[in-house]
């Protein structure tokens, strides 16, 4: 067991776990933040994406001693960020969801591709946005991604 400080959503936290503890499950059990989700265990599907330093990653399989000082912004934290604002409100509007279960994953991937291309292709979306959904609604997603980009003009 060691204890590691790491910056969540802006906050500063305390967490004493093993060092091989993933961060999926820092964020969701210790750190009570259950909009993260786990789907496959092996960083394959996406359920489990937040940003680490700004970029989407899979938090799966992620140690939490690799996390440093680098900050993570999980879903419940984005919406407090203009992009991710954008990615919320169109995905509400786009009634993206389904099941739900994959979404905050989703999200989260689409946020990190709006702030490194805001007026991504179709080509960019569909290289991007590599996540599951059991609901199939990639259709929906796509369309969603496309309208918050127009949001942030």
């Amino acid at each position: 067991m060691a204890t590691y400080k790491i910056t969540v959503n802006g906050q500063r936290r305390d967490v004493t776990v093993d060092p091989s503890t993933p961060l999926l499950w820092v964020l969701r059990e210790e750190l009570k933040l259950t909009g993260t989700k786990y789907g496959c265990g092996i960083g394959l599907c996406g359920a489990c994406t937040v940003h680490l330093a700004g970029e989407a990653t899979r938090s799966c399989g992620l140690p939490v001693s690799d996390v440093g000082d680098q900050e993570v912004v999980t879903i419940e934290g984005i919406g407090g960020d203009r992009v991710g604002r954008a990615v919320q409100e169109a995905w509400v509007e786009k009634d993206v969801v389904q099941c739900g279960y994959c979404q905050s994953g989703q999200i989260m991937a689409a946020v990190a591709l709006l702030k490194v291309t805001p007026r991504p292709s179709e080509a960019d979306v569909e290289g991007t946005m590599t996540n599951l959904c059991r609901c199939a609604t990639y259709v929906r997603i796509r369309a969603a991604i496309q309208d918050a980009s127009t949001r942030l003009i």
